[in-house]
């Protein structure tokens, strides 16, 4: 879960919405493969964050932090389960799909080598992999990880939104670069009411409008995870939106 504070409790964001915002802004943007290989990179970044641990409130705290409040993200440990899961899923749709949701592993964890046997030998196991796939897919590693590049890019930037990590005052903000290796910024000018600016402006139409859902929690703390997972089933739900203009 995304979790942000609000005057009158929490703004609570599932990383699958997140995923599904991260891929509303791929879709804007001009398609630079073949058709189903556009598809398959569209899929796997709607995808990336799913299989996460179904704690579905059946007691125990996985979803709450040590003071009972909602979990953000960051809080949690890695999960070798939700990764191997997740890689699992993509292999069902293909080699393409599976480098992808490979390369993006490799993006977040690569920095926990050592840490345990276990995750070093999942870690190889993702490189093999890697390997193997563009040897099948006659890919070059740099057209794979051009591809990757726009997965990573919209993924920060459906963070930066969902996590309201726009700066204050119009000053800009590094996304992230993308697929052609230049560096995007984003602002706000107008306020944080007003359009989102890119620079430089990477979709076909000149502005553009995505959202994502979130659920609003009054309730500071939490016993359990039974109690949290019954009041997000009975949370209204508010439509986040922004638009994105060119400068």
């Amino acid at each position: 879960m995304i979790v942000n504070s609000t005057p009158a409790g929490w703004q609570i964001i599932y990383q699958q919405a997140h995923a599904l915002l991260a891929m509303q802004l791929a879709w804007h943007w001009p398609p630079t493969l073949p058709p189903d290989r556009w598809v398959g990179l569209l899929a796997a970044i709607a995808q990336h964050d799913d299989e996460q641990d179904a704690w579905r409130g059946r007691g125990g705290h996985h979803g709450l932090t040590a003071a009972g409040a909602p979990a953000n993200f960051t809080h949690k440990p890695f999960s070798l389960e939700q990764a191997a899961g997740v890689l699992a899923a993509a292999r069902f749709q293909g080699r393409w799909r599976s480098l992808l949701t490979s390369l993006h592993l490799s993006c977040l964890y690569e920095g926990l080598r050592g840490q345990s046997d276990e995750i070093t030998s999942f870690l190889d196991y993702l490189k093999a992999r890697q390997q193997e796939w563009r040897r099948g897919l006659k890919l070059t590693k740099a057209e794979a990880q051009q591809a990757y590049d726009l997965l990573h890019w919209c993924d920060r930037l459906s963070l930066i939104l969902c996590r309201h990590e726009i700066p204050e005052m119009g000053r800009a903000v590094e996304i992230h670069h993308g697929p052609d290796g230049r560096r995007y910024d984003l602002r706000q000018p107008h306020g944080p009411d007003g359009p989102v600016h890119i620079e430089p402006w990477p979709f076909a139409a000149p502005e553009l409008e995505v959202s994502v859902e979130a659920s609003v929690l009054t309730q500071l703390q939490f016993r359990d995870d039974a109690e949290l997972a019954a009041a997000l089933r009975a949370a209204p739900i508010e439509t986040l939106r922004w638009t994105l203009r060119r400068a």
